[in-house]
Order: structure tokens, then C-alpha cells, then sequence
């Protein structure tokens, strides 16, 4: 297994985390390609240049500094990943964390990994799906919506665009996870699921004939159901990932279940992509203190997912 590594906003912690892939890649007979500045990967504890695709800094870095004039260095090492992993010269590919707001800043409209990448693949629908070690095994959490605006989040919500999410997760459960027949729960939109459509008629309007459209394509489905009450861990582990409808509706129960565990999930790319749990965490910068357990998990379940999908 071949693994790529974009090593993220360079004044943040992901090229000291990065660093951290080379032995997480090892202890599975596989090898890793770190892709960025060489010096600054070496700075970081990068041992020798074998292991290392230089990509060159626009200028000198800073610790916990951001500048945007090193903001296409950030969007070059993703190209080259991508490319990679296109060709075959990757079978998958984790990124380290990047900081959208310096993206923006440099003129690049850019909202995230997840919809960056599917742009660059000409990927019609991918899926954001987040998994981190609970008591009962794995908690997976894929999301209906990825960054938007909550104000955006009901009128983006459609029948269609459920249907399409729960079938790209239910396939990649099978061939990348290998579950052979997933259990899938579904959040509902409002408070207590709409409470028959007192509290929002979204449940009985979009998500529920959504649902109707999966069980009859024989996906094992069941919801909506309250946000508040699917991550009772008695409800959540029946299921094998649970769909929510908007990204902190998901992620901050995932996210105080697993932190520091958990890994991010790009489902319906034709390859394997994962990513740490963690944003830049430009307080950390430079000072060798980062917890490099998200990246470790990052490379180990890529590892699997894409000798799985390789089998498959």
C-alpha cells in the first residue's frame, strides 16, 4: 500500500503530525509519501528525503502565522495527491488539517477538502463521513449537508439528495468497510424529529419519503429519529453509521465520543481518502506538543479501506 500525505496549512500542526504517518504506515507493511516543503518537513522530524514529495513553500513559514501568500502551496500538495492517487502512483490518500479561512483570504473560494476534492474528480455526490472508536466498536457519522450556513442548511435538504447520500454510504459500507448488509439510521431535521410536523414539516415531507424510496431499493433503513436521542449508545449501536442532516448535528457527538480517534471519510471518490479529526490548531505550531493519534488512525484505516476496496 502506497499512502500519499498532504501535510496541510504549513504554519499549523500538520506537518509535525504528518511526520507521524511514516510510522503509523509501517507498523501495517505499507509506505508513505509525505507531499510538501522538504525543509519544512525535515524541521519537523521528517527523517531523510526518500520519503518526501517536495513541494515548494511560496515563503518562509512561520509558526502559528498565517499568510496567505502559502495558500496555492497548501491547494498544490492536494493537486498532487489527487493526481497520484488518479494514476495509480497512490492507492489512497490523508490529509493533514488546512485552514480555510487563509484560503479564502488569498482569493481561492474554497469550503473544504470534501468538496474540493470532488470537484477536482468530477465527482457528481460525495459523502462526509466521520468514524471513531466507541465502547461498542466504531461510531460512523456521514452527513446529508457538509458546510453550510445552518440558515441554509432546511432549503438544501431535498428527497433526492438523501437518497443519493444513504446510497453512496450504504455501497461504501459494503465494499470499502466490508459490512455486508449495513444498518443505517437517519437523524430527523428539527427538534424531536418535527414531533409529527408541530416543530417542522421536513421530516414528513423530504426525509421520510427519502426513506420509503430506500427500503424499497432494500437498503436497511429506519428514522428519522431525534438527533438528541440516536446517540443514546442503546440506539446508536444497532446501527452501523447514522446519517445527520447538517454538520454540527453529527459531528459534536461524534466528536465528544472519539476525539483524538476519529477519522474523516470520503466517500464515492474513485479512491480512498481519509483525515484527521482535528483542525490547525495554530497555538500548537511549533512546539512539538500535538497529538498525532487522528493522523495515526487517519493512515491505518485508509490502509484498510483501500486493501478492502482492492479485494473487492
Amino acid at each position: 500500500m502506497r499512502i500519499a500525505v498532504t501535510t496541510g496549512e504549513p504554519a499549523g500542526i500538520g506537518p509535525e503530525i504528518s511526520v507521524a504517518a511514516l510510522d503509523a504506515a509501517a507498523e501495517h507493511d505499507a509506505s508513505v509519501t509525505l507531499i510538501g516543503d522538504r525543509a519544512l518537513l525535515q524541521g519537523a522530524g521528517a527523517p531523510g528525503k526518500q520519503s518526501i514529495e517536495h513541494v515548494a513553500l511560496a515563503v518562509p513559514v512561520v509558526a502559528g502565522r498565517l499568510d496567505p501568500r502559502n495558500a496555492p502551496y497548501v491547494l498544490a500538495t492536494l493537486d498532487r495527491a489527487i493526481a497520484g492517487c488518479l494514476s495509480g502512483k497512490f492507492d489512497a490518500m490523508v490529509t493533514a488539517p488546512v485552514h480555510k479561512g487563509v484560503i479564502n483570504d488569498a482569493g481561492v473560494a474554497f469550503t473544504g477538502h470534501t468538496e474540493y476534492l470532488a470537484e477536482k474528480t468530477a465527482t457528481p455526490r460525495v459523502v462526509m463521513l466521520l468514524a471513531g472508536p466507541v465502547s461498542w466498536g466504531q461510531l460512523r457519522v456521514a452527513l446529508a449537508t457538509t458546510h453550510l450556513r445552518l440558515a441554509d442548511v432546511p432549503a438544501a435538504l431535498t428527497t433526492d439528495g438523501i437518497v443519493a447520500v444513504v446510497r453512496i454510504l450504504a455501497h461504501d459500507l459494503v465494499a470499502c468497510f466490508g459490512i455486508a448488509r449495513p444498518r443505517i439510521g437517519v437523524c430527523g431535521l428539527n427538534p424531536h424529529a418535527g414531533e409529527s410536523g408541530y416543530l417542522g414539516r421536513e421530516e414528513i415531507d423530504v426525509i421520510d419519503p427519502a426513506l420509503d424510496q430506500l427500503r424499497a431499493a432494500g437498503i436497511d433503513v429506519e428514522g428519522p429519529f431525534p438527533a438528541d436521542t440516536i446517540f443514546v449508545p442503546s440506539l446508536a449501536r444497532r446501527f452501523d453509521a447514522i446519517v445527520a442532516m447538517y454538520h454540527d448535528q453529527g459531528l459534536a457527538p461524534l466528536k465528544f465520543a472519539t476525539f483524538g480517534g476519529g477519522v474523516n471519510v470520503t466517500l464515492g471518490l474513485p479512491f480512498v481518502r481519509t483525515s484527521v479529526d482535528h483542525g490547525t490548531a495554530l497555538d500548537l505550531a511549533g512546539k512539538k506538543t500535538a497529538d498525532a493519534g487522528s493522523m495515526r488512525a487517519a493512515v491505518t484505516l485508509a490502509i484498510e479501506l483501500a486493501r478492502h476496496a482492492r479485494r473487492e
